[in-house]
């Protein structure tokens, strides 16, 4: 690993742990770290569009065409259109012009609401129907490898699966009150719906677990190539960006102490 390399993994892990710095309170390290993480989101995401986007669905089309005739001698010069359009969202910086970047707008929300409710049909709606639609194994009702109840092609797994929903589906009936046989089946309804609500949430925080071990042994990495001397990649000169970073931390943390004492009492904060 050459040093230039472990400089960037030394404010890779700077970052993270400025981010964990809020888990104490709010301060500069956290702050800059936020601006650091939104900035760089919002520059990469830009160079996607850029490269992904625009350059191969509209200048790679044009490309036939002159700069110098706006493309107008391309052979597809129906791209100019969108181009056109997608010009005129800028036309919300301007007080006077911004009514026109309400067309494209339109346009944008109206093609993509097309796309979005077939797609949300197809994936949310017809799928689970098609699954609660599955006939029910009798033959192999407990799993085909005997008495299993995690098998999801056994008979019980789809009978849970279509009574389940069928529970949820009555529970949103509100025509009738949930009251007696009805409101039994209901309940088991709201019992299905907290376990979705609850599988959902728990596939979330074990995403997020995931991250947070993904950082933890980066960590764990930075800090073997940078002070265990019998790792392959260890250099004599890595400890030394360590107690730099750590020097510039002391130094900047006592100028904010003295810069809060020398404050005036009513411009300080109360302790939380």
């Amino acid at each position: 690993m050459t040093f230039g390399m472990y400089l960037w993994m030394t404010f890779g892990i700077f970052g993270t742990l400025a981010i964990f710095s809020f888990l104490y309170k709010d301060n500069p390290f956290y702050k800059f770290a936020e601006h650091l993480v939104v900035g760089v989101s919002a520059g990469y995401f830009v160079i996607i569009l850029w490269h992904n986007g625009l350059t191969p669905n509209l200048f790679q089309r044009l490309a036939d065409g002159d700069w110098y005739f706006l493309f107008l001698n391309s052979s597809r010069p129906e791209y100019l259109i969108p181009a056109f359009l997608g010009a005129l969202m800028w036309t919300r910086f301007s007080q006077q012009y911004s009514w026109l970047s309400r067309w494209p707008m339109a346009m944008y929300i109206g093609i993509a609401t097309g796309m979005a409710v077939p797609l949300e049909m197809a994936n949310r709606i017809n799928k689970q129907l098609f699954a609660m639609m599955n006939p029910i194994d009798f033959e192999h009702f407990f799993g085909t490898a005997g008495f299993d109840l995690l098998d999801p092609t056994s008979g019980l797994s789809q009978l849970i699966v279509f009574v389940g929903a069928m529970c949820a589906l009555i529970y949103f009936y509100f025509s009738k009150a949930h009251e007696g046989i009805f409101g039994r089946v209901a309940k088991i309804g709201i019992y299905t719906l907290m376990i979705g609500f609850g599988a959902s949430f728990g596939y979330t925080v074990m995403a997020r677990i995931s991250l947070f071990i993904n950082r933890i042994q980066a960590i764990e990495a930075w800090r073997m190539v940078g002070f265990d001397n019998t790792n392959e990649n260890y250099h004599s000169g890595f400890p030394i960006v360590f107690w730099v970073l750590m020097l510039g931390i002391v130094v900047y943390a006592i100028v904010e102490i003295v810069q809060y004492r020398n404050r005036p009492p009513e411009t300080k904060q109360p302790a939380a």
